[in-house]
Formats: C-alpha cells, sequence, structure tokens
C-alpha cells in the first residue's frame, strides 16, 4: 500500500475513534466505518441536527468560524516558529514535516474535503516577536499547530485561554502537564525533568560505579527544569552531586563556557549532566578533554547533542560518540516502526533531496496532533475554534503508529504525564552513510522507575524563579 493511501486510512478511522471523545450535550450522531464495519455512534458537540452517514455520503457542514472557510474549502492553521533564532536548526526540520504532512494529507482529500493550509510565522525566537505574531494570526487561523518555546508559549497562555484556541507548545518543559497553564495546549513527549530522571536511571543501571554527578545547564525553563530532573534523580539514586553549574551555561559568552569546563574537570565527576545546545556541548567537552578529563560519561537533554558533532570531519567526533547518551520521546531518523517509516517515505517522497534529521520525526508527530484535533472536531460538528480546542483535549489515547508513545489529555495531571522515551546515542557510520540523523535507538520505550513513581504536581522549574 502506498503511503499516502496509509496516511488516509489510519486518519479516516482515528477520526471515527475520537468522535467517542468529543463533547456530549447534542444529539446523536451515526457514523459508518470507512471499510464497512459496525456504525459508531457520538455525540454532535453543538447541539444540532442528527445526521447519519454511510460510505460515500457527506456529513452535515460543521459550524465554524475563524479559520475553516466552508465556501473555499479551507482550514487554516498557524505556527509560531524560531526559524532565524538558536532553535531554528531544529525548528525548520519540525515546519518541513507539518509542510510535507498536509500536502500528503490534502492530496488524499483533506479533512473530509476541506484543504489544511499554513500560516508560518518567523518568531526568531523573541517573546514580543512570539506575542505580536500570535495577535496577528489569531482572527486567521481554527488552531496553532505548533508554538516554539516555553516561555513565549507562556506568554500567550492568557490570551489562548482568553481566545478560547488550541495550541501545540514545540518545547518538552513539564509546566505543560501542569492543568494550572495548560488549559489551552496540547502537551507531547517526555518533560524536561521526566527526561532526566530516566536517563541517569539508565546511565547509572548500565554503569553501577557512577557515584558523582556534575550538573550544569542554560538558565530557563529548558535548562533548569531539565536540572530539576537530575537532581531529583540524583538523590534518589544517591549520587553526589560534586558541580552544580545549573543556569550558568551561557552558549554566546566564551567565558560561561570556559568557567563551566574548569568547574567540570576540577571536580572531576564520573557523569555530567550538560542541558545547553550544540555549540556549548562542543566548547564545554572539548575544553575538559583537552584539559586531560576523559574518563566521565557525559549525556543532558536531548537538543543539548547536535549531529555537527559528529560529521565525518569534525575534531570531537569520536570522543562523543563513545560518551554521550540522550533521550528522545519520538523515533529518531534510525527508527524502524510503521510510523517512523511511512513518515520517512512521505518525506523522501516529496523533498527528495532530504539530509536526515532526526527532527523531521517530531514535526510529524505535531502534524498527526493537529490533524487528530481538526478530525475530531469535524466529526463533532463543530469546527469553530472553541470546537477544535475542545477536541484536541477531549482526546482519550492518541497513538502514532510507534512513532512516539501515545498520549492522552484526559484525566488528571499523572494520568498525563508522558513518562516513556527512548534512550539514543550518536551514530557517526550512520550519520556519513545516511542511514540515519546522527543517532541510534539503545533502549527503546524505557521508563525508570523514579519516572514512574513521580508524583506530578506542579512544574519541575516554575518560569520566572
Amino acid at each position: 500500500m502506498k503511503i499516502k493511501s496509509r496516511w488516509l486510512a489510519i486518519f479516516l478511522t482515528l477520526g471515527l475513534v475520537l468522535a467517542a471523545c468529543s463533547p456530549s450535550g447534542g444529539d446523536d450522531t451515526t457514523t459508518t466505518a470507512a471499510d464497512g464495519g459496525e456504525a459508531t455512534t457520538t455525540t454532535s458537540g453543538d447541539g444540532g441536527d442528527a445526521t447519519t452517514t454511510t460510505e460515500g455520503e457527506m456529513m452535515d457542514d460543521p459550524a465554524v468560524d475563524v479559520g475553516v472557510d466552508l465556501e473555499a474549502g479551507t482550514i487554516t492553521v498557524g505556527l509560531l516558529s524560531d526559524l532565524t533564532g538558536p532553535f531554528g536548526p531544529l525548528v525548520a526540520p519540525f515546519v518541513t514535516a507539518h509542510e510535507v504532512y498536509w500536502e500528503e494529507v490534502n492530496e488524499n482529500g483533506g479533512i473530509n474535503g476541506l484543504q489544511v493550509e499554513l500560516e508560518v510565522r518567523d518568531t526568531g525566537y523573541v517573546v514580543d516577536n512570539h506575542v505580536q505574531l500570535y495577535e496577528e494570526l489569531k482572527d486567521q487561523v481554527v488552531m496553532f499547530g505548533h508554538s516554539t518555546g516555553s516561555p513565549h508559549t507562556v506568554a500567550i497562555s492568557p490570551q489562548l485561554a482568553e481566545d478560547g484556541i488550541l495550541a501545540i507548545p514545540l518545547t518538552w518543559y513539564s509546566g505543560w502537564t501542569d492543568p494550572a497553564l495548560s488549559s489551552n495546549v496540547m502537551h507531547h513527549g517526555n518533560p524536561y525533568c521526566i527526561e532526566s530522571m530516566n536517563l541517569i536511571s539508565w546511565i547509572t543501571e548500565q554503569m553501577p560505579d557512577i557515584s558523582t554527578v556534575a550538573i550544569a545547564s542554560f538558565a530557563g525553563d529548558y535548562g533548569q527544569d531539565s536540572a530539576a530532573g537530575a537532581k531529583l534523580a540524583a538523590e534518589a539514586l544517591g549520587l553526589e552531586v560534586v558541580y552544580d553549574a545549573e543556569g550558568l551555561v551561557n552558549a554566546a559568552d566564551e567565558a560561561s563556557l570556559t568557567e563551566v569546563a574548569n568547574g567540570i574537570v576540577a571536580a572531576a565527576p564520573d557523569l555530567v549532566w550538560l542541558t545547553a545546545n550544540g555549540t556549548a556541548l562542543g566548547a564545554i567537552f572539548g575544553q575538559a578533554l583537552a584539559a586531560g578529563f576523559d574518563s566521565a560519561v557525559w549525556s543532558g537533554a536531548a537538543p543539548t547533542f547536535s549531529p555537527a558533532l559528529i560529521a565525518p570531519d569534525a575534531p570531537l567526533k569520536d570522543p562523543i560518540a563513545a560518551s554521550w547518551y540522550s533521550g528522545s520521546y519520538y523515533e529518531p531518523w534510525s527508527g524502524t516502526s510503521a510510523g517512523t517509516e511511512a513518515a520517512k517515505a512521505s518525506l523522501l517522497e516529496r523533498r527528495p533531496d532530504t539530509t536526515p534529521l532526526d527532527f523531521y520525526m517530531g514535526g510529524f508527530v505535531e502534524a498527526q496532533m493537529t490533524h487528530a484535533a481538526l478530525q475530531a472536531a469535524y466529526d463533532a460538528g463543530d469546527l469553530t475554534q472553541a470546537g477544535v480546542l475542545a477536541a484536541g483535549k477531549a482526546i482519550e489515547n492518541l497513538d502514532f503508529d510507534g512513532l512516539a508513545p501515545p498520549e492522552t489529555y484526559v484525566g488528571d495531571a499523572n494520568t498525563q504525564l508522558q513518562r516513556v522515551i527512548h534512550i539514543i546515542q550518536p551514530d557517526p557510520e550512520g550519520l556519513a552513510t545516511g542511514m540515519s540523523g546522527g543517532t541510534q535507538i539503545v533502549e527503546a520505550n524505557y521508563t525508570a522507575q523514579i519516572a514512574a513513581d513521580f508524583d506530578f504536581q506542579s512544574a519541575c522549574y516554575t518560569l520566572g524563579s
């Protein structure tokens, strides 16, 4: 079966399943499965007239307001993306994946005949820009398929709630599982602090002689949410924190990078937990190595590692490949699940010159989340902004066919919290041959005991603290 047929079949089925999770209060709507199976009864969210559909028949038009033009046959989705700021190399592949995904879906009928169009804005990773561009787009789009950055998405959260609009944050801040902050977002993936617990636990299971850890990070939600999880893991596992540089790493400040590298060397930990970006990792790791510090295991939140560090001519390729471990909540390019293979095939069909990158897979996850919310809203008869929000937040089990662990948006915070992760390691050979995006899975679908037992009450790190 061709991939484009696969996407359509998956979401025709998904739409029927999700309809059962739609808000109640209206009349019953009976739909018949596309394969001629048993009818499924759902409830219309707007209290409209009952509509019976059979294979080949159209449902009544859904209620619409902003971002959906039934006459033109379009649904418009916004993307608030950092394309030129510090996370541009990560975010650009996410956006490409969104574009490719919707090209595929639109070629096969879109959302019940409606074509999905994307309005992409470059925020440059500047909070004020993010807020301004949100204001520009909120009267043009039915939802935001992604919103780059935690402080940026937090800045628009009150307005999302006031306007009744759904957004998908491109950030793994633990606050997105906190009901006090997450009323209008669909979270996804292992939060930074849970990622820390999982990775440090796995590393110490594999290397039980590890007894000391150094912790260093960027300031802010990304670095300090991760550092908070690392400290919780260290306490639970009996590791001594011999150097604490939480919030002290600044990739644009050479003095900061040197100070942290010197601090790590002086402390001589068995494990270095560093959450930053590829620039900072290369500088700190390189300076520590030059000082003779070459015996530690290194790890940190996934975006810290950059495939550029293990390119064929990269000076740190071999030592980083030998000592670095990180995690990924979605399968990397080297993954082999049906969902990952489908995403790669679709991307290579439409962008044949694509260089393998793991980040594309995250974009396909976001696009599928967007699709699920839109399809559920259509099936509920309510494609208004409020209807899409209600439909997305009522999804009980969103399955990605192995591309990522299933997500749920119902129940309490502990029920919704994603605790599953893939443990990955650099793969220079796969990168050089084009068989991977620079990483390979060393253990799939891992959950540490301390992550499984963690009682989530609020974000591990509070923004602005």
